[in-house]
C-alpha cells in the first residue's frame, strides 16, 4: 500500500510580507522544490492545501497531485492538516506531512522516514533535541490531526507521546523560510555550497 504525502502551503504568509509560495529559490518557487521532492521520493498521491488564489504548476501530473485550495488560512496549520488528510484517499497506508516552505528537505529524508515504518505509528526527524517535519503518520493515527487547534501543526502532540514516535536522526533540520531575510540566508548558504 502507498505512501502519500500532504504539503501544508496555504499559510498567510504575514512574516514573509508577501506571497511565500511564489517566492523563488533558483528555478522554481519553493513551493516546487517541495513538490519534486515529494515526486522524487515516490509519495503519492501528493495533496498540496494551498490559498485559494494558487494555480497548479505546470508540469505535474493530476493523478499524482491533488491541489485543495484552503478558503480560511486564517484559521491556521492546523486546519490545512485536517483538510489535506481528508483528501487521502482509503488506500493510503500512511502519509508524510510537509511544509511548502522547506525546499531544502530531500529524497533521502523522506525515504529514511518511510523505511524507519515499524512498530511505532509516527515517524518524525529528529535533530538537536527536537522533532520536527517532515513527520510519516500511519493510517491508525490519522485522527491526530483533528486535534491541534489554530495555527500550530503536531509538534506539541507529539512532544507530549514521545512513545508514539520513532525519530530518525538528522544533523539538523531543514530551516523553514518564514521571512524574506530566511531566503536570502538560503540563497546564500545554497550559493556557498
Amino acid at each position: 500500500r502507498s505512501v502519500g504525502a500532504v504539503i501544508l502551503a496555504a499559510g498567510e504568509s504575514r512574516r514573509f510580507g508577501g506571497r511565500k509560495q511564489l517566492a523563488m529559490l533558483g528555478d522554481r518557487s519553493l513551493l516546487e522544490h517541495v513538490l519534486e521532492v515529494a515526486q522524487g521520493a515516490g509519495l503519492a498521491p501528493i495533496v498540496a492545501v494551498v490559498p485559494v488564489w494558487l494555480t497548479r504548476p505546470a508540469g505535474m501530473p493530476d493523478r499524482t497531485l491533488r491541489w485543495v485550495r484552503n478558503p480560511h488560512p486564517e484559521r491556521g496549520m492546523s486546519h490545512s492538516l485536517r483538510l489535506g488528510f481528508e483528501a487521502l484517499p482509503a488506500e493510503i497506508s500512511a502519509a508524510v506531512i510537509l511544509l511548502g516552505d522547506q525546499p531544502t528537505v530531500s529524497v533521502e529524508q523522506l525515504h529514511s522516514l518511510v523505511v524507519g515504518r515499524g512498530d511505532r505509528p509516527i515517524v518524525a526527524m529528529h535533530a538537536g533535541g527536537s522533532i520536527g517535519p517532515p513527520i510519516l503518520v500511519e493510517r491508525s493515527q490519522f485522527g491526530i490531526v483533528d486535534e491541534p487547534r489554530g495555527d500550530i501543526g503536531l509538534r506539541d502532540l507529539l512532544q507530549a507521546h514521545p512513545e508514539w514516535v520513532l525519530a530518525v536522526e538528522v544533523e539538523e533540520h531543514a530551516p523553514d523560510v518564514d521571512t524574506a531575510a530566511d531566503l536570502d540566508r538560503l540563497r546564500d548558504a545554497l550559493r556557498d555550497r
